[in-house]
């Protein structure tokens, strides 16, 4: 058993019988009293997220968490397929857990799916990707002077704000946190 000291943003705990990440831990000593942890925590199951305070010292259950990169096959309903690139065997892995950067796979991206035993707790896409405009209305010269956006459908079918200087054909780079344009790819 560790105690609170030893868990951190990331840490994967057993909190009330469901697997739940720290998304945010903040050690706080108010005046007259004690110091206390501060934990805002996902629910792996649901999706929900749950704030709870714990003493300083108190006892915590984390959980051993292996991490593994997957290629990403394709779709198939409420799930993704994802073979391991050592053993070739396919999993598979509900889509929820990727959120919103679902739409941003592409056949043969590696996702990093972490496991619980043998089964799949925890999926993350790759940071950056890097697709081509399919569709973008065309830009105007002298659109570079204001931070003005546009809407523009990638080749996976999402539809991502761009600048009015990015034109169709031209490939880009996405951050799947924040789903939004970084930079153009040459």
């Amino acid at each position: 058993m560790a105690n609170t000291g030893d868990i951190n943003v990331g840490s994967v705990i057993r909190f009330n019988g469901e697997l739940c990440r720290i998304e945010e831990y903040q050690h706080r000593t108010p005046g007259n009293l004690r110091a206390f942890y501060q934990a805002r925590m996902r629910n792996l199951k649901s999706g929900k997220i749950v704030e709870n305070r714990f003493r300083s010292g108190e006892e915590v259950e984390v959980v051993r968490v292996d991490y593994k990169m997957m290629q990403f096959i394709y779709p198939e309903g409420d799930f993704i397929v994802c073979m391991d690139n050592e053993t070739f065997e396919q999993v598979y892995i509900p889509g929820i857990m990727l959120g919103e950067s679902l739409k941003f796979l592409k056949e043969g991206m590696e996702v990093k799916v972490s496991f619980e035993g043998d089964e799949p707790i925890l999926a993350e896409p790759p940071v950056f990707v890097e697709l081509v405009i399919t569709y973008a209305e065309p830009g105007v010269k002298g659109d570079t002077a204001t931070n003005t956006l546009k809407p523009a459908t990638l080749e996976t079918g999402a539809v991502v704000n761009v600048p009015l200087f990015v034109n169709e054909g031209e490939k880009i780079k996405i951050d799947t946190r924040t789903n939004s344009y970084v930079e153009r790819v040459k």
